[in-house]
Parts: structure tokens; sequence; C-alpha cells
């Protein structure tokens, strides 16, 4: 049953998106470009949403851009604890890229070429017609097997030869608040938009995920891709983004992409951070660390998304829900940092949670 503050919502949205569809190219309006839960589904900063045609698919069956949560978790108070101190509380998903194609199945579901082009990585059947049913159980290339999530950002370039990052490129899980023992798996299904096309750099470098920036040799702290690199065999571009780790509980994706998700928020006196009371619900930070094998004259390198600060990421939750819970209370829950097995080397003792296969025995 909608409510009316929902439909006004969409209305509105509709209204902002077929006003800016005129100049907004690809992307149409209706995010804040932080990632931040807004008070409504639209804003007026453009940004990346969902295509002003909709498509139902199997997961949004009305095409209005709401994926419920069944069940809704509902319930929940955000932890404002001071667990034991673990400087570490994390584990990997080394993942390598699977294939490159102008398609978003979240922002643009079932519209093969709509999109700009991105980088595919994890689940290798990863397209425009991609649902929680296709991906779920698919084959990957991840470490391990029981992670077919799909993962993408904008390919880069150089010129007009596309650069792919070579080999697993890490994706970090980790606790994004100070309680690292509140945070509980993804929800299956779960998907979101970190960042946005349109932003600028002012609002790139100010965004919650920003970290350290693009990198190269000795730069750092980059909005854009530097104009020049050390040209040795040990330098690549690299980059660091984190996600939001808060969720509302009740939907697995939004109009916006966005909305449903949440950063920790400072815990007045004191450094601590913990979830908003409006998005309770801790889940793993994922953290992309992307490595592009490029240096040199870096003047003719690019985002097919445009300039460096247009960088974003997507994420799509199929992992199966055994394995990813053995992960997250052993690794993040249990204060570790862990490599793509869930085996901690400073802490030996307490084991791994994969076998050498990287499968939960």
């Amino acid at each position: 049953m909608r409510t009316r503050s929902r439909s006004l919502s969409a209305v509105l949205l509709a209204v902002a998106l077929a006003t800016t569809a005129l100049g907004a190219g690809t992307f149409a309006a209706a995010s804040d470009g932080g990632g931040q839960a807004s008070s409504h589904a639209t804003s007026a900063h453009a940004g990346h949403t969902k295509a002003l045609a909709a498509q139902p698919t199997a997961d949004d069956p009305d095409g209005d851009g709401y994926i419920p949560a069944v069940p809704a978790v509902t319930g929940v108070t955000p932890s404002t604890a001071t667990p034991p101190q673990a400087y570490f509380h994390e584990f990997q998903a080394n993942c390598s890229v699977t294939h490159t194609a102008p398609d978003d199945p979240i922002v643009y579901p079932g519209q093969p070429g709509r999109s700009h082009d991105h980088t595919f990585m994890g689940n290798t059947s990863t397209n425009a017609a991609s649902t929680t049913g296709t991906l779920y159980g698919g084959t990957t290339t991840c470490k391990a097997p029981a992670d077919a999530s799909a993962y993408w950002m904008p390919s880069l370039y150089k010129g007009e030869q596309k650069i792919l990052p070579v080999g697993p490129q890490v994706i970090y899980y980790k606790a994004g608040v100070t309680d690292y023992r509140s945070v509980r798996p993804f929800p299956k299904g779960l998907r979101f938009v970190v960042g946005n096309p349109m932003q600028s750099a002012q609002e790139f470098r100010g965004h919650k995920g920003f970290v350290e920036g693009w990198e190269c040799g000795d730069s750092f702290f980059n909005t854009d891709i530097p104009a020049s690199c050390p040209s040795r065999p040990d330098v690549q571009l690299n980059l660091r983004m984190q996600a939001p780790s808060c969720w509302n509980g009740l939907y697995l994706d939004t109009p916006d992409h966005q909305s449903h998700m949440a950063y920790p928020v400072v815990k007045p006196g004191t450094n601590d951070n913990m979830c908003p009371a409006s998005h309770p619900v801790a889940l793993p930070m994922v953290e992309f660390k992307m490595a592009w094998p490029v240096n040199g004259d870096m003047s003719q390198v690019r985002l097919a998304s445009g300039r460096g600060y247009s960088f974003h990421y997507d994420f799509f939750n199929a992992w199966e829900e055994r394995t990813l819970k053995a992960m997250v209370d052993h690794c993040i829950v249990g204060g570790l940092q862990c490599d793509p097995r869930g085996y901690d080397q400073n802490n030996p003792g307490r084991g791994a949670v994969l076998n050498a296969e990287y499968r939960l025995p």
C-alpha cells in the first residue's frame, strides 16, 4: 500500500526528471551527491538516479523504483555502546574484472546500451537485465564463489584505449560504525550507488565516502586524475572510496538509488560513529580500492563518465546468505583483519571461515 508522502515524492521525482532530462544527458536529477538520506526522494542537485523511462523488472514489477525489503527490518535502535578495542574489523572480497558494457542494471534496468561504459567485477553475467534472481548463485571472479555480487564503476580510458584493472581488486567490507559488534550482513538483493557522475570537484572532495582521492607515485588527495605520474613499472593510478553503511531497513532500492542508505553520524560529545535514527541498521561498509595500470603522461586519461571527480560506483548484493553471515560475524563483529578466506594472519588462533577453495566448510 502506497502512502500519500511516497506518492507525492514519486510525482515530484517525475517532474524533476522531466525538467532536467532536457539538459542532463544520460543522467537525470535526484540525489544529494553525498549519499545521505533525504527527507524525500528528490532534491535539486543533478545526480545519479533511475532512468526517466522506468522499466518494470522482476525485482520492481511496477517500475516505480521502490523495492521493499521482505521482511522489513524494524524496531532497531542505533547502537551507542563502546565495544572492546579492536583496531581492525574487516574482510576483503577480492574480485577481478569480468567485462565492460554500456549497461547499468540499477540505474537503467532492462535498457541495454543506455548508460556510459562500465567496468564490471564479480558476477560474470551482469548486464542491463540483471536482477537478484539472475545474479544469485551465478559464476563470479571473486575469490569466494559464494560472492556472486555485482560491482561496477565507470570505465577508464587513455585517449581511446580502455584501461582495465589487472588481477583481483581489493573490495573491503568494514565496520563503518564504532560499535562493530552491531554490524549485520547485507540483505539479499540490496543495491545502491555511491557518489554520482554529475558531482563537481568540490562535491567529490567533500563526499563522505572520499578517501585520499586519486593517487599515483607520491601524489595524493587529488580530486581529479593527476596530469602526470612517475613512469615506473611499480606505479599505478589508485583510488579508494567508501560506501554508506547505514540502512533504513525498508527498501532494497529507492528511485535515487541512495536514499535508503546513509553514512554514519558522530555521536554527540564523542568521536564515535553511529547510524542515524532514520537509518538505524548497521551494515558492512564497502570500500573500493582500485588500481589501473597507467602512468606517465596522464593528460588523456579520463573516465567514461567524464573528469576524475565524476567517479562513482554501484553495488548489487548477491552473496549466499550463510557465507556472508559467517564472514561478517567472524571478521567484522569479531574484530579481525581478514583476508578473503576470513583469516587474520595476526590472530592465527582464531582460524579461518572458508576452506582452501574459499568455500564454507
